[in-house]
C-alpha cells in the first residue's frame, strides 16, 4: 500500500483557499473523467509513479491534508482511495467526494477509507530487511462496554527492530487492514505498541469479529475461513 500526498510545506492548509466541499468534489470528477485514460494505462503498464504528481494535484485540490492510494479493487479490478486519515476536520471533504463518485463498475471502485483486507492474515509487508507477517500479529484487547469501544495492544516480534516512527506505523498498520480505517477510529480507543508478547492475545481475525461484534456489523470470514 503506497499513501500519496502533496507537500506544500510553506503553506499551511488553513491558509490555503478551499473552495466548498461540494465544489471540491465535482471539479475532482471532472478531472478524474478526463485523466482516467491515461490513469488506467499507467496501471495497466504497472507504472502509476507516471501518474502520481497528476493525481497529487487532484487530491490537493479537494483538500491539501488528504491522502491517497491506488490498490486492487475489492469487487473493481482497481480502487482509488482518498483518506482523510480520520481526521474529523476533513470528514466533510471526504463525504463530499464520496457522494459525488460515480457508480462503481467492473474498472474502477471508490473509497472515501482505508477498507478493510478480506484476510489481514495473508499479508505480509516488506520494510527494510524485516518482513512483517501479519498473520504473526498478536493482540490484547479490553472491550469498554458501556462506551462500546476497544483498547488494544499491538505486539508482532519484528516491532522491536523497528525505529519509532517505523513501529508506530507497523502498530496501526494491523488494525486498519483487519477492521478498515472507519472503524478502527470509531471503536479503537487507546492503542499501544507491545514490544513483548503480553498474555491473552488473539489473532487479527477474531479481533475483527470482537470488535465487529461490538459495533453492531456482519462478520464475514475471510476466504477459505469457515466460521464453526
Amino acid at each position: 500500500m503506497s499513501w500519496f500526498r502533496r507537500r506544500r510545506d510553506d503553506v499551511p492548509a488553513e491558509a490555503v483557499h478551499l473552495p466548498s466541499p461540494q465544489e471540491a468534489a465535482e471539479r475532482f470528477w471532472r478531472r478524474w473523467h478526463d485523466l482516467l485514460p491515461v490513469v488506467s494505462a499507467a496501471i495497466g503498464d504497472g507504472q502509476p509513479h507516471r501518474v502520481e504528481n497528476e493525481l497529487c494535484e487532484l487530491v490537493a485540490d479537494v483538500h491539501p491534508d488528504l491522502h491517497f492510494s491506488l490498490e486492487r479493487g475489492q469487487l473493481a479490478l482497481y480502487a482509488l482511495v482518498l483518506s482523510g486519515q480520520e481526521d474529523p476536520r476533513l470528514r466533510r471533504w471526504t463525504d463530499a467526494w464520496k457522494a459525488a463518485a460515480p457508480p462503481a463498475d467492473m474498472i474502477w471502485e471508490y473509497h472515501d477509507s482505508v477498507p478493510p483486507v478480506p484476510d489481514p492474515t495473508g499479508v505480509t509487508v516488506n520494510i527494510g530487511p524485516h518482513r512483517v507477517a501479519l498473520a504473526d500479529v498478536r493482540v490484547v484487547a479490553q472491550v469498554d462496554e458501556a462506551e462500546g469501544v476497544v483498547d488494544v495492544a499491538v505486539h508482532h516480534p519484528a516491532l522491536a527492530a523497528l525505529d519509532e516512527a517505523t513501529r508506530r506505523t507497523m502498530t496501526f498498520l494491523p488494525l486498519d487492514a483487519t477492521l478498515g480505517e472507519r472503524l478502527a477510529g470509531e471503536r479503537l480507543r487507546r492503542v499501544e505498541t507491545a514490544e513483548n508478547e503480553p498474555a491473552g492475545t488473539i489473532g487479527l481475525l477474531e479481533l475483527r469479529a470482537l470488535v465487529r461484534g461490538l459495533a453492531g456489523v456482519p462478520d464475514e470470514p475471510a476466504p477459505g475461513e469457515e466460521h464453526g
